[in-house]
């Protein structure tokens, strides 16, 4: 056989079935070969891999099954007539991770630039629906550049087919989006609409419009990693959750990723019991928080202290970093963390934090993820900017994802909770399932030194000695108000408990609720602050 075209040409004919058969391997071999060494050779020297070995490192060995190899466009003009490659520029399949069933999809950046046209789009069309009818996890392996121009709106329709089936499969299923290239355009939005979104520094970036349209609109000169690359998405704009030096490491961490998610929202994450002890005790949290409310601490020390094995993957690492996100195991099953983060803004919750959070909260009820939430919350971050930001309505997202979340739902106090962020952080008044607190907690309207300047204002003013008396009024705030047990007495605190006992006293609650069960009322859907 010869390619001409890159259309096989069958140099003699062949009869019988083991003709046949050798025809069909033939034509096969060179779909799976692509478009040649010399370009494969590009492609490495670009610092990437190629569609197939993408894939070969994702799934587990041998687990691939190709879906539509042979399939090829039907356009005309512009010279397309002359190149129908087989593939059409992305490879699409199935396999298993960890030996569950993973829908994959990968651009072929070799063929067309991974430029998605009309049959590049159906065969994604199919994949989807597939992933979503069998009920597993469907991963994205994006290195496109965008619509194929010379097929037109034919190619910009295939996007809509793509954004209309990520919303469809959003909350059923878990979309993983891998961005491995430049991705721009309509590219770029099927990666915003999904639940998780990986890139690899220096070679993949997402911009709706490129460096050059930027020029020409507005006049700023910016390079294509300074407009949308992995570092701005992690850092700045909040789209990547994860951003990583190499493909092999991404895509050994979309499979960490994996293995803590469900396959859909029908079935709960596998629990996967490991050698720490359930009832493993954590005297060194006494030694990593300190008593006095003032201090910072890296509450990642915590959740590694509390987790098994220590090993959790946090999400959105270093993107409003005043909150952690974070996915781990308690006792095997698989749980969403959410901690405030004294490092940074000693914690508070701000416009970005409330977004972070919300939508990992989401998340995690959707898939059926335990929620545990570590509270050290001073409050809202005071200023003009939030306010005209609209932290109202950004923090009013949060509360209404706790709210709305029938996982089950523990709540821990570690040191402070003032106001209103006390009651977003999943407080008990909220739903939360259980609510504890440690010796040390702090739970008021405000922190003393502020409830006594309002409350005692007059006397503080009018006493000989204003300084003597607004310490005098403060310590009797705290006796009055603040002391550790006056939340458990009301009730809301369930519990009162040594540091040390978190772990077990955590894993002993998840137990318990497993089976919980939460009734809501009939509806279409909420409509939370946007």
């Amino acid at each position: 056989m010869t390619v001409l075209n890159d259309v096989p040409q069958v140099s003699a004919p062949l009869s019988g079935a083991q003709g046949r058969v050798a025809e069909l391997h033939a034509v096969r071999a060179q779909a799976v070969a692509g478009p040649g060494e010399k370009a494969t050779a590009a492609q490495h020297a670009r610092g990437k891999l190629t569609a197939r070995e993408r894939i070969g490192l994702l799934l587990d060995a041998g687990s691939f099954q190709e879906v539509e190899q042979l399939r090829r466009h039907r356009a005309s003009g512009f010279g397309l007539e002359a190149k129908k490659p087989y593939t059409d520029g992305v490879v699409t399949g199935w396999g298993t991770v960890e030996g569950r069933t993973v829908f994959v999809y990968a651009h072929d950046f070799r063929i067309f630039g991974g430029a998605l046209g009309e049959a590049h789009a159906a065969k994604i069309h199919k994949i989807m629906d597939m992933a979503l009818a069998a009920g597993a996890p469907l991963v994205s392996l994006n290195d496109g550049a965008g619509a194929r121009i010379q097929e037109g709106v034919s190619a910009l329709a295939g996007y809509g087919g793509i954004f209309q089936r990520n919303t469809r499969a959003s909350g059923v299923i878990p979309q993983i989006s891998v961005m491995l290239g430049p991705c721009a355009g309509g590219a770029a939005y099927s990666p915003a609409l999904t639940d998780f979104v990986f890139m690899v520094r220096e070679t993949s970036q997402m911009f709706i419009t490129g460096p050059d349209v930027v020029k020409a609109v507005t006049g700023e000169e910016i390079t294509h990693n300074g407009l949308g690359g992995a570092d701005v998405h992690a850092e700045t704009s909040g789209v990547a959750h994860f951003a990583y030096d190499d493909e092999e490491t991404c895509l050994a961490e979309v499979r960490y990723l994996l293995s803590l998610l469900p396959q859909n929202n029908r079935e709960y994450p596998p629990c996967a019991p490991g050698p720490d002890p359930a009832d493993r005790r954590c005297e060194t949290l006494l030694d990593l928080v300190p008593a006095d409310g003032s201090r910072p601490y890296d509450m990642g020390e915590v959740i590694g202290e509390i987790v098994d094995d220590g090993e959790f993957l946090e999400v959105h690492e270093r993107w409003a970093r005043n909150i952690i996100c974070a996915l781990g195991r308690l006792g095997g099953q698989a749980v969403g963390i959410i901690a405030n983060q004294p490092m940074a803004l000693a914690g508070v919750l701000d416009i970005e934090a409330s977004e972070k959070a919300a939508r990992f909260v989401q998340m995690c009820d959707a898939f059926n993820l335990p929620v545990v939430t570590l509270v050290d919350v001073p409050g809202f971050l005071p200023g003009v900017d939030q306010e005209h930001g609209g932290i109202i309505r950004h923090g009013a997202k949060l509360l209404y994802a706790y709210c709305n979340a029938t996982v089950p739902r523990i709540s821990l106090i570690l040191r402070k909770a003032y106001g209103g962020a006390y009651i977003v952080m999943d407080s008990q008044s909220t739903g939360a399932d259980l609510t504890f607190a440690w010796p040390a907690n702090e739970i008021a309207v405000m922190g003393a030194e502020g409830a006594a300047n309002v409350i005692f204002r007059r006397q503080i003013a009018e006493a000989e000695d204003p300084g003597a008396m607004r310490a005098r009024m403060v310590k009797e705030y705290k006796a009055e108000l603040m002391h550790p047990y006056y939340a458990a007495e009301r009730g809301l605190v369930d519990d009162v408990i040594d540091p040390a006992e978190t772990r077990e006293v955590l894993i002993r609650s998840l137990a318990m609720l497993r089976t919980k069960h939460a009734d809501v009322p009939s509806r279409k859907h909420g409509n939370p602050p946007q």
